[in-house]
C-alpha cells in the first residue's frame, strides 16, 4: 500500500498555531541569527512601529533564500508563508528534510502558474487564526537589483481577504558571504501600508515605488494609473 500524498498547498487555521510560532522563534533566534546572520552580516532592520493590531500580507521583495528569517525578524509577528511547491517535494532525503523544515516554518504550498483552490482557502484559514502572511510578489529570488514582471496574486489574496498589503524592501544579500571580517550589510525596511480598496494598479504602483524607495533598486515596471 503506497503512503498517502499530502496536500501541501491545504491547511487548516489549527495548523497554525504556537508550535509553529516556537519553531520559526527556533529558525530565527537559535540557528539563523547566530550562526549565520550576525556571524557574516551587519544586518539593519527598520520596523514600521505605527502598524495597527490586525493582519497584514507582508509583501517583500526576493534576494535570497534566507529572505524568509530575515522577514520574519523585522515583522515580529505570527506568519505564515506562502512557497512554491517545488520546495514540498518528496523525494531523496535531502527533498524531505527541505519539505519537513519548510512545513514547519507555517508555509504552505502555491503552484506559481496556476493557484488551486485548496491554496486559496488555506489563505483565508491563515487570517482565521489571526495569523499574517508573507507574500514575495516577484515569485523567485532576482538579484539583479531591478523591480519588474511582478505576479499580482499578492493583489489577489489582498482584495478577496480585505487585507492590507505592507511592502518590505531587503538589499545587501544580492551575494552570499561567507568573510567574517569583511561583513556587508544588509538592509532591511518595512513601508507603509497599500489600502486593498484601491485600484489594482494602484496597488502595484505604490508597491513598486515604495520598494524601490526602501532598496535603492530600479523600478521597471513603468506603471501609469
Amino acid at each position: 500500500m503506497t503512503k498517502k500524498e499530502i496536500n501541501f498547498a491545504q491547511k487548516k487555521a489549527k495548523d497554525f498555531n504556537i508550535l509553529t510560532r516556537l519553531y520559526q522563534y527556533y529558525a530565527l533566534y537559535i540557528l539563523f541569527l547566530p550562526f549565520f546572520g550576525n556571524m557574516f552580516y551587519k544586518l539593519k532592520f527598520q520596523r514600521n512601529k505605527n502598524l495597527e493590531k490586525k493582519p497584514y500580507i507582508f509583501a517583500p521583495n526576493h534576494i535570497s533564500y534566507v529572505d524568509v528569517f530575515l522577514v520574519n525578524h523585522v515583522i515580529g509577528r505570527p506568519l505564515a508563508y506562502m512557497a512554491k511547491q517545488e520546495l514540498f517535494k518528496q523525494g531523496t532525503w535531502g527533498q524531505q528534510w527541505v519539505t519537513r523544515n519548510v512545513n514547519r516554518l507555517g508555509a504552505f504550498a502555491v503552484n506559481r502558474e496556476k493557484v488551486a483552490l485548496s491554496t486559496i482557502k488555506t489563505v483565508k484559514e491563515v487570517f482565521k487564526a489571526n495569523y499574517n502572511l508573507c507574500i514575495f510578489p516577484q515569485g523567485g529570488i532576482r538579484k539583479n537589483k531591478t523591480i519588474e514582471n511582478i505576479n499580482e496574486g499578492f493583489i489577489y489574496f489582498a482584495k478577496t481577504n480585505k487585507i492590507d498589503i505592507v511592502p518590505i524592501g531587503i538589499s545587501g544579500l544580492e551575494q552570499y558571504s561567507w568573510n567574517i571580517f569583511h561583513k556587508p550589510k544588509v538592509s532591511i525596511k518595512m513601508g507603509e501600508p497599500i489600502s486593498w480598496q484601491l485600484d489594482e494598479k494602484e496597488i502595484l504602483k505604490q508597491w513598486c515605488n515604495q520598494i524601490a524607495d526602501l532598496t535603492g533598486y530600479q523600478n521597471n515596471e513603468n506603471i501609469s494609473c
